[in-house]
């Protein structure tokens, strides 16, 4: 049968709209959502919401939200769930102010210490879940209350305060320009050096690989990006040492979920459990060293937390846990499980700041921002199931 020419643009159709029915047309959707709220919030402020300033306030609060958000996609993606980042992080920010002001212990000190508690508490969540089967949502609601009420106590509920230059330096310090523009240019020449040997090698077994036309558009797209962010930030006073940090945990979170075993196992006990148990996955193992690393992520967000406060506040992380739970529904993650990358998640952090920031700059209401936030986060959940019906 010979095909007609409206049948062949309707086949071409049908066949970009199956292309944009996966991760990329989350993408598509997510990028759209910051070009608006871009567009919106520079009208609404007279464009101060796009100076080099702000732009760098913004991805200074995207990274607390970022780390706890990469670490929160893999329990999810596990087919569990974490409410407990929130008190959490408090508690681990509040350990490291009250290590570093009230005891005086060196930097090196105060951050292995409180690395270690957040690897011990997330494994301590993750045991009663994956060893003693009590369900997630319960494990770590007590986790909310009681690290809450661990911070409080041993803060006598006072602000733990001010904290040494050296604490100061993680939070509030920023990477010389010269510096961050080095560093910029390597990751891109590592990451296109990457991707060429990918294609090399895909190739050589005869798979699919991008045409040279989309790869170089691709490619000098996420490079302009890239270079665009460090001259803005240095337009200011350099990048921040915690979007240097941020950075760092998403190629190591991505590394993690794509590359190893230890990701695809994540993912196949989240699509089904009882197949990955069959197939000979241990996964009580998997799910505690998931908490695991969700616990050191949570101490790092912590540390800058507190950094970033100059002190340890007992109401530090309030409802953080929201927030990045937010992040990671907004970045394309399913609440089932076996679903969600790590730069989706941190791109829905972006979003979350950016409206965070942009409605503090118009001086909103906070309870409106809460209302806003919550019809993002019901918006974003309706276009996931209405996309998977589709399919």
């Amino acid at each position: 049968m010979i095909e007609q020419p409206g049948d062949l643009s309707k086949t071409n159709s049908s066949s970009l709209f199956d292309k944009l029915k996966g991760g990329n047309l989350q993408l598509l959707v997510m990028v759209i959502a910051l070009i608006f709220i871009m567009i919106f919030f520079s009208f609404m402020t007279e464009w101060s919401y796009l100076t080099p300033r702000n732009i760098s306030n913004l991805f200074r609060q995207t990274a607390i939200t970022g780390i706890l958000a990469i670490g929160m996609v893999f329990v999810i993606i596990s087919g569990e769930i974490d409410l407990s980042v929130g008190s959490l992080m408090g508690l681990l920010g509040g350990i490291a102010a009250i290590l570093d002001v009230w005891f005086g212990l060196p930097l090196f000190m105060t951050i292995v210490i409180t690395l270690i508690a957040g690897l011990v508490l997330g494994v301590w969540n993750g045991w009663w879940v994956a060893y003693r089967k009590v369900p997630s949502f319960i494990v770590t609601l007590a986790g909310y209350l009681a690290f809450r009420g661990i911070l409080i106590g041993i803060t006598n509920g006072t602000t733990v305060a001010p904290i040494s230059e050296g604490m100061e330096f993680i939070g509030q310090s920023y990477l010389p320009n010269i510096v961050s523009l080095i560093i910029g240019l390597a990751c891109l020449s590592v990451y296109f050096g990457w991707q060429k040997k990918r294609n090399a090698m895909r190739k050589k077994y005869e798979l699919s690989v991008p045409s040279m036309q989309s790869s170089l558009i691709r490619n000098t797209i996420i490079a302009l990006a890239v270079l665009v962010v460090i001259f803005i930030l240095n337009e200011y006073r350099g990048v921040p040492t915690p979007v240097l940090l941020l950075t760092f945990f998403i190629l190591v979170g991505t590394f993690i979920a794509t590359k190893t075993r230890f990701g695809r196992r994540i993912y196949a006990i989240g699509g089904n459990i009882e197949a990955s148990r069959l197939s000979g996955i241990n996964v009580e193992r998997t799910k505690l060293l998931v908490y695991a690393m969700n616990g050191f992520l949570v101490a790092v967000a912590g540390l800058i937390l507190s950094s970033r406060l100059g002190a340890g506040s007992p109401s530090a992380g309030n409802i953080a846990e929201l927030d990045a739970i937010a992040a990671c529904v907004i970045g394309g993650t399913s609440m089932a499980g076996g679903v969600g990358t790590v730069f989706g998640a941190v791109i829905g952090a972006f979003i979350m700041a950016s409206l965070d920031n942009g409605m503090s700059m118009m001086d909103v209401p906070t309870f409106w921002q809460y209302i806003v936030k919550g019809g993002v986060l019901l918006l974003a959940v309706w276009m996931d199931s209405a996309m998977k019906q589709q399919r």
